[in-house]
Order: C-alpha cells, then sequence, then structure tokens
C-alpha cells in the first residue's frame, strides 16, 4: 500500500506509517513496563508506533532510545527531537523532527466513517463548520466531514499540546477544509500562554482520505516560530 504520512508532511520532518502490527515489533526495556498493563490490543499498537517511531528517528541519525508517556499520555520524545504519533483500525503512524528545525508536529488518523451518533456532531463541531459540512456531504459523499473535522483537530491539539502543556478543547478550534487540495486550516481562541507567539493560533495542515482512512497532519517550522516574550 502507498504510504500515506510521507506525502502529508515535508522535510525535514520524516514521516512512518504501516497498516498491520505484528508480534514482531518489540518493545524496549522500560517500554515493557509502561506496556504490561495493556490488553493485547493496546499492547501490539503501542509497539506498532513506537516502531515507526525508531524507524523515523533512525533516519534523523538519533539512536534508539524509550519511548514513554507524559503525564498526559503524551509521548515522551528524545532530547532535541519533536514528534507525534497516532493509530487506528488498520493503521498506525508517526513523524518525527529535530528540534532545532521544527517547533510542533502532530498527526491524527480515524478510519473513513460516519460519526456513530449524530448527537456527537454538536460536540465535535462548531456552528461554523457545520454549515460547510452539510454542503461537502451532498458535494463529496465519500468522505466523512465531521469525522475529519475531529480528525484535523486532534493533529492540532497534539501539536498544541507539545509546546503550550495546555489542554486545547473542540470547541476552541475552528478548522475550515479545502475538499480538493487536501488541505486546511485552523485557528484556535485559546491563550498558548505568556512565553508563546500568536503564531500558535492559527495552522495550516494537510489532510488524506485513502485506504478507507482519514489522516490529518499539521506542523510549525522553527523559522515561523514568533520569538517568545521576555
Amino acid at each position: 500500500m502507498a504510504k500515506i504520512i510521507e506525502e502529508l508532511l515535508d522535510r525535514p520532518i520524516v514521516g512512518i506509517d504501516g497498516f498491520h502490527a505484528s508480534e514482531e515489533m518489540g518493545l524496549l526495556p522500560d517500554e515493557e513496563i509502561v506496556a504490561s498493563s495493556l490488553s493485547h490490543e493496546r499492547r501490539l499498537k503501542f509497539a506498532a508506533v513506537r516502531s515507526c517511531a525508531r524507524q523515523g528517528l533512525r533516519r534523523l541519525g538519533v539512536s534508539a532510545a524509550p519511548i514513554l508517556r507524559g503525564a498526559a499520555g503524551e509521548p515522551v520524545w528524545p532530547s532535541g527531537v519533536v514528534g507525534s504519533m497516532t493509530h487506528c483500525s488498520g493503521y498506525h503512524a508517526a513523524a518525527v523532527a529535530r528540534a532545532d528545525h521544527v517547533v510542533a508536529i502532530g498527526i491524527d488518523a480515524e478510519v473513513n466513517s460516519p460519526l456513530r451518533y449524530r448527537e456527537m456532531l454538536d460536540l465535535i463541531t462548531t456552528e461554523e463548520e457545520r454549515a460547510w459540512i452539510s454542503e461537502f456531504e451532498s458535494e463529496h459523499p465519500d468522505v466523512s466531514w465531521a469525522r475529519l473535522v475531529f480528525t484535523a483537530k486532534e493533529s492540532l491539539f497534539k501539536a498544541w499540546f507539545s509546546v503550550t502543556r495546555q489542554p486545547l478543547g473542540l470547541g476552541e478550534i475552528v478548522v475550515e477544509v479545502n475538499p480538493l487540495s487536501g488541505e486546511f486550516h485552523a485557528r484556535t481562541s485559546a491563550s498558548p500562554g505568556r512565553g508563546h507567539g500568536a503564531l500558535l493560533n492559527r495552522w495550516s495542515g494537510r489532510w488524506m482520505a485513502r485506504n478507507g482512512l482519514l489522516v490529518a497532519a499539521v506542523s510549525m517550522r522553527r523559522s515561523a516560530q514568533v520569538p517568545e516574550e521576555g
């Protein structure tokens, strides 16, 4: 199968993905401790995304190191590296870059299927988003646009949190999707906090619908970051 994450992220970011998790995807000793409490299925996914991450780190010239979890469940990357992971049914991916080139990365993948409950639409989307979702559902019914909004917001949340260490609600993000170019723009009303540039409130990303999946990715280069406040 064609790789997806590679097409959504440009150098110097390295993206690795896969479609089949297997028992052969091993873990480092410290990761084994974390995974010991997981179910068999979750352990496979835990190992699969770390296998992708280590392949990416090797391409960056970074030695293998355990990728553990932070207090919020986020991946803890080796010093000098930024990255993001995602997995869903039948897919797993990781994206990594050196921190001196890239400020943040966020990737997310979901199965391209309608929301399980229509009531979820109001929880995931804003009124502004629901207007274009309704239009796109008629014109392009092959994409679950509401789920794509969720996927895009999740990718932004991961990138945002990696920089600010602050939570970000779905209602604080507004996404605008271009259905033809595979691009999206997002803005958030949340304050990134003192010491972080205002550019963190506006992001541009890419999305793709392929192989029954929806995958979204955002990133911010170091040169784009507003200087930190003194």
